[in-house]
């Protein structure tokens, strides 16, 4: 019901908002943007698709998720098959039984969060996706209300919106795209920042769900990947852009392969029929794409009709006007765009991120602000309606509060770091 108020609140809030502009201020053009305007129209002044593109662009988005997601469901078809994600499943379950505490020990689900959560570490987006999907269909084969989502999806969607990241490849790229002078130095505080937001995610969920994080097991496991980002931190603070760059895609896509490798290996261990496995689960990547479409559309749809009304342009607007009127420094305020549409659409932040950083400079605070922005959490509203839209979820509980808390520290923390680490230019 959560995801029903805010789904409608958008729309209702968006069509007022055209609606004001249209009568009292004589743009007689918004409801045309918002209903077949394009991105690409010179005369489409908000410079955003309008519902009707939207829709299809979710349909596309969908196709595109449709390879990717059977390559990826196919090798984790073959790893079920040779007990691949039993062996990790064993591994971190220790850690696991005590956050998800209704997960049974050994479960495949526990293996394929790990693999959701390594992905996404290592900035793999395309392969987070069908991992995490994979996950959400193997937490509910344990879910008893089909409909409402269990403590253990939430727990692991809250984790995963959060948006751990070691490396923020493509932010680094395109700050070095638009001739920044030094691309990498937004590295540390995005890592901070995306670290702490997964921290207040878990916190939060964890309050709610009565679980004990003071645990040794849970101290333990947090300590030590604290401690192994720190170092990891240590060593690539060092590397120029390039071999952060080249590092990266060694470290990504060379472990990437690597899990292949394994998996293969695996199965002809096992002697199970490795192709077959992989067909058989590379149809259910195709089923998955399909099954989203309409959770997905109805998502993006709400996201347009906010930004082609120009509602956030009146909420920025609002926050330089509060902030002023209590002389309180607004550098800050260039960059919130960002962190606005993040939740909403991974895209259009990314855009805003470009047009905040050719706006006010690539090195300027504000552009600095929304590249750590931009990597400090993930887009909830996306997670929500593609992971809750593959299992048929239609309660998400309190999991839309959760995870925009979480991403409210991500924000907040975004901030003071930015002003920490570049406020004095």
């Amino acid at each position: 019901m959560a995801l029903s108020r805010i789904w409608s609140g958008f729309i209702i809030v968006a069509i007022l908002v055209a609606c004001i502009k249209c009568f009292f201020f004589g743009q007689t053009d918004i409801f045309s943007w918002m209903v077949i305007g394009k991105a690409d129209d010179p005369t489409n002044l908000t410079k955003v698709d309008g519902v009707i593109q939207t829709c299809l662009n979710a349909v596309n988005i969908c196709i595109g998720l449709i390879g990717v997601m059977a390559l990826f469901m196919g090798f984790m078809s073959i790893a079920e098959k040779a007990g691949g994600i039993r062996l990790l499943s064993r591994i971190i379950g220790p850690f696991f039984s005590k956050i998800f505490p209704d997960v049974p020990k050994g479960h495949p689900a526990t293996g394929h969060m790990v693999m959701n959560f390594s992905a996404n570490l290592l900035g793999l987006d395309n392969a987070a996706t069908p991992f995490g999907i994979k996950a959400m269909e193997s937490l509910q084969e344990l879910n008893p209300h089909k409909d409402t989502a269990s403590n253990a999806q939430i727990m692991f969607l809250c984790l995963h919106a959060s948006g751990l990241t070691l490396i923020p490849v493509s932010i680094i790229a395109i700050r070095a795209s638009l001739k920044s002078v030094n691309p990498t130095e937004i590295f540390i505080p995005c890592m901070i920042a995306t670290f702490v937001a997964t921290i207040a995610a878990m916190l939060i969920v964890s309050f709610k769900q009565k679980i004990n994080i003071f645990q040794p097991i849970i101290l333990g496991w947090v300590l030590g990947i604290s401690a192994l980002i720190a170092v990891m931190v240590l060593y690539l603070v060092n590397l120029s852009t390039a071999g952060l760059q080249s590092f990266s895609g060694l470290l990504s896509n060379g472990l990437l392969l690597l899990i292949f490798l394994s998996i293969v290996l695996g199965g002809l261990y096992k002697k199970i029929d490795i192709f077959d496995a992989f067909v058989e689960g590379a149809k259910g990547g195709f089923d998955t794409a399909i099954r989203i479409i309409p959770y997905l559309v109805g998502m993006l749809i709400a996201i347009s009709l906010l930004r082609t009304s120009g509602t956030f342009d009146l909420v920025i607007d609002g926050f330089k006007s509060v902030f002023s009127a209590m002389g309180a420094d607004t550098r800050f305020i260039d960059g919130i765009p960002t962190a606005l549409i993040k939740p909403l659409s991974g895209s259009g932040a990314r855009g805003m991120m470009i047009s905040t950083m050719e706006t006010h400079g690539v090195d300027s605070f504000a552009g600095k602000l929304s590249a750590i922005l931009q990597g400090s959490s993930d887009t909830t509203f996306y997670v929500i309606a593609v992971y809750f839209g593959a299992v048929n979820v239609k309660n998400s509980r309190y999991s839309v509060w959760a995870m925009l808390l979480a991403d409210f520290v991500g924000i907040c923390t975004a901030i003071g770091l930015c002003y920490l680490f570049f406020g004095h230019s």
